[in-house]
């Protein structure tokens, strides 16, 4: 299907970036966007001496990467929007700014609530993924784009599935404070070059910011996550559990009532629920629900199981299940971008849905084999980190309405953190029987997950704007 060029926004200027000023702008957002995944990837290992020196249980300091998460689904998305109406340059610098305030305060915390409150400040960096697509979308043409987004993409593996093993090394040797520090070096590296090298014109979309609108969809996100995360142990018929289920209906319910009434929502309800949208956004949510519980939980417990899987110690789970599947994906992610642009962001989206259920289709049945099982853990990296995400990431700005780019996208980013929360919950009790039938259970569970999304995908129709005009869609 050809690709039209990416549109620009409402008063920008027609202009394209080219030669040099191209790869300093890629290479700036890279080392944002490093900035947020280095805070996601490195703090796991140095969990346990956070704990030991702040007095504290292992489980309560467990919050740092919980709360990290949450943070980042509400403040990314509410800083994606709002840079359509302070400037996608401005809202970056924001982001790093939460993001250097936060790191300093977790070298620096003498006591838990402080680190707690540095992670939550530091959860705004989620922004900068979505913020640098917004700022590729404007700034380069088509091609550039596809390309691109590849490349910022790949960046989201991390440091190739060493993330940990690095963490832990410096933790062992510096101690856990100098993870941060580590973290703050490559956010002052970030800032310097958003500064230096990401355009400040571009005229806003939006002439203000529907705040009562981000509240309240934050208020979902908080109620939905918390939901989510105290099911497992506390069940659905627990106070506590029922209570944040009803804080997500009603600010679901609410959020609705909002957008319909503002002058300028945070996303307009009509466009929300056109073909071009929600599916873009039910896709990531279901797809990040059925394969991060695979491969990030069932079948890292599996592996490490003596009992009924292959008595694998940590780090060689890990390495053998982990770092394969993100190096795969860090190697295909740069093309993916430029396959999308070949045969189409939509169809690009499908291959890689239609080819992630066949691959947790065959985990399902012969996880109990390691060898094949690292073998489809390498394709999956191939469809999931590479393709899938590099697409998904594209299609949520290009179906963007276009007086407002940065909703679609910002609420898109939320959807990664909820997907991967509601995934681990949805099989956590199967896994924690550590029987072959539960661990079975638990991939068959990811599998009616990923169908759902590959269910998603064929309903996502493309915009005008990805279509040639004989082509275009009709409106809903």
């Amino acid at each position: 299907m050809p690709i039209a060029p990416t549109p620009t926004l409402p008063g920008a200027a027609p202009t394209r970036l080219h030669g040099p000023r191209v790869a300093l702008l890629v290479g700036a957002l890279i080392v944002a966007v490093l900035a947020f995944q280095l805070n996601a990837s490195l703090l796991t290992p140095a969990i346990p001496a956070m704990a030991v020196d702040l007095h504290a249980s292992t489980g309560v300091v467990s919050q740092v990467q919980s709360l990290f998460f949450l943070s980042g689904s509400v403040l990314g998305m509410v800083v994606s929007r709002w840079s359509d109406t302070i400037g996608r340059r401005r809202a970056l610098l924001v982001t790093m700014g939460a993001l250097l305030a936060g790191t300093v305060l977790t070298v620096t915390a003498s006591s838990l609530p402080l680190l707690l409150t540095g992670r939550v400040l530091q959860g705004t960096s989620s922004a900068a993924m979505t913020i640098a697509f917004l700022v590729l979308s404007e700034e380069l043409t088509a091609k550039q784009f596809g390309v691109s987004v590849g490349v910022v993409t790949a960046v989201n593996g991390g440091l190739g599935g060493l993330d940990g093993y690095i963490g832990g090394a410096v933790t062992d040797a510096f101690g856990w404070r100098a993870v941060f520090v580590v973290i703050l070096v490559v956010a002052v590296l970030g800032t310097l070059s958003v500064i230096a090298f990401v355009p400040r014109v571009r005229r806003s979309a939006a002439r203000r910011m529907d705040w009562l609108g981000a509240s309240v969809l934050g208020a979902f996100l908080v109620g939905f996550s918390q939901f989510v995360s105290e099911v497992p142990s506390r069940g659905l018929a627990d106070p506590v559990t029922t209570i944040w289920l009803a804080v997500a209906v009603v600010a679901a319910v609410a959020f609705v009532l909002v957008e319909r009434r503002v002058e300028q929502p945070l996303i307009a309800v009509p466009a929300l629920r056109a073909r071009t949208a929600w599916p873009v956004l039910m896709c990531t949510f279901l797809t990040l629900s059925g394969v991060f519980a695979s491969t990030n939980f069932t079948l890292v417990v599996l592996s490490q199981d003596g009992r009924e899987g292959f008595g694998l110690n940590a780090a060689m789970s890990g390495l053998l299940f982990l770092t394969p599947t993100a190096i795969a994906g860090l190697l295909t992610a740069p093309a993916a971008g430029w396959i999308a642009q070949r045969i189409g962001w939509v169809r690009s989206l499908r291959l890689a849905t239609g080819a992630i259920l066949v691959i947790s289709i065959a985990l399902a049945f012969l996880a109990l084999d390691k060898w094949v099982t690292f073998g489809l853990l390498i394709a999956m990296g191939v469809f999931y980190l590479g393709l899938y995400q590099a697409t998904a990431n594209g299609l949520s700005v290009l179906n963007a309405p276009a007086d407002a780019p940065g909703s679609l996208p910002g609420i898109h980013g939320a959807c990664f953190g909820l997907g991967a929360g509601t995934g681990v919950a949805l099989v956590g009790p199967a896994v924690s029987a550590g029987t072959p039938e539960g661990y079975h259970l638990a991939l068959w569970v990811s599998v009616a997950l990923t169908a759902a999304a590959f269910a998603a995908a064929l309903v996502l129709r493309p915009t005008r704007t990805l279509c040639p005009p004989e082509h275009a869609p009709k409106e809903p």
